[in-house]
């Protein structure tokens, strides 16, 4: 399942771009001074992969308490249905809703931070900025939490929302060195692959949590503990 995380970030670099490219393409980079700039867009993307980690961190705890009921198979299910669902609704069913204002709200003060933060070239500019950039809102981001959630552990969760932010690292570089480097048509074409892709990882959760006994992707749920009803009496 974490592979999943890494192919998903992989192939939806060219979505992030949407909303980080421009923030890339902004970073005050020494571009006179290659191992300079190399140095400093490293920083950056460690800032996004931490914040994508401690987000994980969270859902993960969520997905834990959930676990302690014992419905992970069932989350892991309904995380998958959940995926699928979130890809054939459109976006504008979605954009906009009264319960998401809080959430813009947030996410309008990240914004004005990250502008402020764009105008400095201090060392730590750029882990801050990447840091920023990663709580920006992003559909991808969302379908990558949700298969944190599955994780059922703070630890997994994390790692899976670091894998997925190690995906989008390449491509997110190569648009900073080589600017236009994607046709509009390959762009598109790749575009299209990105839900059917989540669809394909919505359904390997499902069969996860269908606990089929096929090692690796859908392991069978260990059986309850049976509990002993022999009581030893000690004499005195």
């Amino acid at each position: 399942m974490l592979t999943s995380a890494l192919v998903l970030g992989l192939l939806g670099s060219l979505h992030c771009l949407g909303m980080c490219g421009p923030i890339a393409f902004m970073l005050p980079l020494d571009q006179n001074n290659g191992v300079k700039k190399t140095a400093q867009l490293s920083i950056y993307h460690f800032g996004r992969l931490l914040a994508y980690g401690v987000i994980g961190l969270l859902f993960g705890l969520l997905g834990k308490g959930l676990s302690l009921f014992g419905i992970q198979q069932k989350l892991s299910i309904g995380i998958g249905v959940l995926m699928i669902v979130l890809v054939l609704i459109p976006g504008k069913y979605l954009n906009g809703h009264k319960l998401l204002s809080p959430i813009y709200s947030i996410i309008g003060k990240v914004k004005s931070k990250l502008g402020a933060e764009l105008k400095k070239k201090t060392p730590d500019t750029f882990l801050t900025i990447g840091f920023l950039n990663g709580f920006l809102p992003c559909g991808l981001v969302y379908m990558a939490l949700l298969g944190a959630i599955a994780m059922g552990s703070p630890l997994e969760g994390g790692f899976y929302m670091m894998i997925f932010g190690l995906g989008t690292v390449p491509l997110m570089s190569l648009v900073v060195y080589s600017k236009g480097m994607f046709s509009t048509t390959i762009k598109s074409k790749i575009q299209k692959l990105i839900p059917v892709f989540v669809v394909i990882i919505g359904i390997l959760f499902i069969v996860r949590g269908l606990g089929l006994g096929i090692p690796y992707v859908s392991p069978k749920a260990a059986p309850a503990d049976s509990v002993s009803a022999t009581i030893e009496c000690h004499q005195p």
